[in-house]
């Protein structure tokens, strides 16, 4: 694989559009990637990039570490492909290890140890957005802040944000902090409505149901925080995967939006989820080229619906009419 003329990086953190590196790496077992396994992460990076797209998202527990180790292992054969990519990781989850469970850990020197082994397998000698991956109840946040900006005057890190965090928690850490925290990466889907029913249901009974921490959106966006949406696909509920009869109605008004538009079903999801003022930046998971390439048009175009359309898709999604 070279590095294919990509687009130069955005390091302002303004992308469209994610390519989330969760499914590379093979098993998530303790066996080791082999071939077969880098071959499936340079086509599926080979595609991101055909499509425009230049950030690649990480984490230090995905695949056991192995889809860190495996992109280390693309990026080696393509010199030149680093400079010209966004590279984000996270950490602060640790997974269950025999008889151990899986706990949250984010203490100021396991931060600063997860980065070190995170770029050892990624063969960089910086991340350029490191993303605290959940909120641990034990974490001090003076300790965390003292540890990012520890990374950040070493060079290792140069940006930094948060993974499903509130904007509660957000503040309470930015308060800390020197540096800006520029992402906060949520499930945000049209399957998992949480994030947009939590801000119509406000003085409904149904409201009581939802675990969607109110004004969190709108904190990000006036706070100059990122959003991106990981589940952005929805798991192909609306392009193939349908179950029940709501995501049934639904993915055929999305094949016929995206035939009336000349584009895909994948597509109209995304645009979906960008045409909201907040500015969602979508996380596309697929290991399947055809896949990743069915979402160039959330590059190219769009997000090309408009008022009715949006709300069309939403209200066929949620089954009923709103409050």
């Amino acid at each position: 694989m070279t590095d294919g003329g990509a687009p130069r990086r955005a390091d302002g953190g303004g992308e469209r559009l994610v390519y989330g590196c969760m499914g590379l790496g093979g098993s998530w077992g303790p066996e080791p990637y082999g071939a077969d396994d880098v071959a499936v992460a340079e086509a599926a990076v080979e595609a991101a990039l055909e499509i425009g797209v230049t950030t690649f998202d990480h984490a230090d527990i995905y695949r056991h570490g192995k889809s860190e180790a495996v992109f280390g292992e693309v990026l080696a054969r393509a010199p030149g492909l680093r400079d010209r990519l966004t590279l984000q990781t996270k950490c602060g989850i640790r997974l269950a290890d025999g008889g151990r469970p899986g706990v949250y850990d984010l203490r100021g020197r396991t931060i600063a140890h997860r980065v070190e082994e995170s770029l050892a397998r990624l063969r960089t000698d910086h991340v350029d957005v490191l993303l605290l991956h959940r909120p641990d109840p034990l974490a001090d946040p003076d300790d965390v802040a003292e540890a990012l900006a520890g990374l950040h005057r070493q060079g290792l890190v140069r940006r930094f944000g948060v993974s499903n965090m509130s904007a509660a928690q957000i503040e309470s850490l930015r308060s800390r902090l020197d540096l800006p925290l520029t992402v906060n990466q949520l499930e945000l889907s049209l399957h998992r409505r949480d994030w947009l029913e939590a801000g119509v249901l406000v003085n409904t009974p149904a409201a009581t149901a939802l675990g969607f921490p109110p004004g969190t959106l709108e904190y990000c966006r006036d706070s100059g925080v990122r959003l991106q949406a990981w589940g952005a696909l929805a798991q192909g509920r609306y392009t193939g995967g349908e179950s029940t009869p709501e995501e049934a109605a639904t993915a055929r008004l999305v094949a016929e939006l995206a035939r009336a538009k000349g584009t895909t079903p994948e597509t109209v999801l995304l645009w979906w989820l960008q045409r909201h003022p907040a500015g969602i930046a979508p996380v596309v998971g697929s290991t399947r080229p055809e896949r990743i390439r069915a979402c160039a048009d959330a590059l190219g175009r769009g997000p090309e619906l408009d008022h009715e359309e949006w709300y069309a898709i939403w209200l066929s999604a949620r089954g009923g009419p709103l409050p």
